[in-house]
């Protein structure tokens, strides 16, 4: 089957007869006939497929495309190798949804344990899941395992970005839990104050490496205060970061989680996305989501399950600490698929252009008369200041190029990726000192 072909008349006739039903009226005889729609939907007739195609081509044509993109924030425009979208697209992965029988879903059990395989390999811990939405709640459910009865205060440091905070501040109102913000020092966590604010009731710390402003954190110090107060350390991680920086299991992390975005998946106006989460051996019960195992069948071929399914979620709901049950098998997939064409080494390539166009172009700006805002290493995002920030925003878009994120009136917050050739760089630098001059 290569597209969706409709039930015809004759064939939903067919179905009613087998289950044993005269009519339609029939079949849907317990709902109250007041419920009932009498008549036909108020919708416009139908267009044909060319119709459509030209309505719609017409109505995108009215969006403003950039050649080039210089922002990050969260969501990151890296390339994405044609392979991925070729394997992903096939049906019999798109119309896959919860492999509960794993008799009849050994294909889609084993793309989510590849994934899951992947995802402890860059992270160095023991163990990962699937199913879970965005980052930002990866961050939220981080922090949810975290809780006991003596702990319930969770630590985040103040240079998460922003939508992570939001998040696991929603999590921790609804669940009661108190949640303290660590102020940040120079664009990074402030170790001294996390010093006087953790006790013996803090569940955990959650920082993010590296930070929104792109500074790279000293988790290895800021792990070892959290566990030294016998809390977790939990961090959130831009993926390609993991290909330089010392992993979350090397600096101490129980828990890692972090945007699968990157891995494969387009910006598409914000979604869908892909949280991925990792944890040490100990913390693998407390997990949210979907655990594939491997194992034999009776014939002793390679089988793959979903293993620890006697979760809170599924036989004890009221004492669940977490109700993520959504399948997002296909961003998962997407992300193994990428990681897959791409390789370990492709991987520290594309990590090292980031960081080198960044550092490139942060110069390239210093000598246009922007000053970066902090002193510390980043990655491949960095905080300038100086000049009307919404005049460097609009010049930029006239000549088609998306700015960093305008965080006040002098702050922009840039983002380079592999995708930025050293001509769009310069052009852009260019335009940026044409503002200010």
């Amino acid at each position: 089957m290569s597209s969706y072909i409709p039930n015809t008349a004759e064939e939903r006739e067919l179905m009613l007869r087998e289950a044993g039903y005269s009519s339609f009226d029939e079949l849907y005889a317990d709902i109250p006939d007041d419920l009932k729609l009498k008549g036909e939907l108020a919708l416009p007739s139908g267009k044909s497929e060319f119709e459509v195609r030209k309505e719609v081509s017409s109505l995108a044509s009215r969006n403003k495309q950039f050649g080039t993109v210089l922002r990050g924030a969260g969501s990151y425009n890296h390339y994405i190798p044609s392979i991925v979208k070729s394997v992903t697209s096939k049906e019999e992965f798109v119309t896959a949804y919860t492999p509960y029988q794993p008799e009849i879903s050994q294909g889609v059990l084993q793309s989510i344990f590849e994934y899951q395989t992947m995802i402890c390999d860059i992270t160095g811990l023991d163990v990962a899941n699937a199913s879970v939405y965005d980052g930002a709640t990866a961050a939220a459910e981080a922090a949810a395992m975290c809780i006991d009865r003596k702990r319930s205060r969770i630590l985040i440091s103040a240079a998460v970005n922003p939508f992570v905070l939001s998040t696991v501040r929603t999590y921790s109102f609804g669940s009661g839990n108190k949640l303290e913000i660590i102020p940040e020092k120079d664009g990074l966590t402030d170790i001294e104050k996390l010093k006087e604010m953790i006790g013996d009731d803090a569940a955990c710390v959650i920082i993010q490496q590296p930070n929104y402003y792109g500074l790279i954190e000293d988790a290895r110090a800021i792990n070892a205060l959290a566990h030294e107060a016998g809390a977790k350390a939990v961090m959130s991680c831009y993926p390609f970061a993991l290909a330089l920086l010392e992993t979350p299991a090397e600096a101490g992390a129980d828990i890692a989680v972090g945007e699968g975005q990157p891995l494969g998946l387009p910006m598409s106006f914000g979604g869908p996305y892909l949280g991925f989460m990792a944890a040490t051996k100990d913390m693998m019960r407390k997990l949210p989501g979907r655990i594939v195992g491997e194992t034999h069948d009776a014939d002793g071929n390679r089988a793959f399950v979903l293993t620890l399914q006697a979760r809170e979620q599924h036989i004890r709901r009221e004492k669940a600490s977490s109700n993520i049950c959504s399948n997002e098998a296909l961003c998962a997939m997407t992300a193994a698929v990428y990681m897959s064409a791409v390789g370990p080494d492709g991987m520290v390539e594309v990590a090292e252009q980031c960081v080198s166009k960044a550092h490139y172009f942060a110069e390239k700006l210093k000598e246009s008369g922007l000053e970066l805002k902090y002193k510390g290493e980043f990655f491949n995002e960095f905080v300038t200041k100086g000049g009307d920030a919404d005049a460097i925003q609009a010049k930029l878009a006239d000549a088609g190029i998306l700015s960093g994120l305008v965080m006040g009136s002098d702050e922009i917050l840039w983002c380079c990726t592999e995708l930025c050739t050293r001509k769009e760089l310069d052009k852009a630098a260019s335009l940026v000192k044409e503002v200010l001059s």
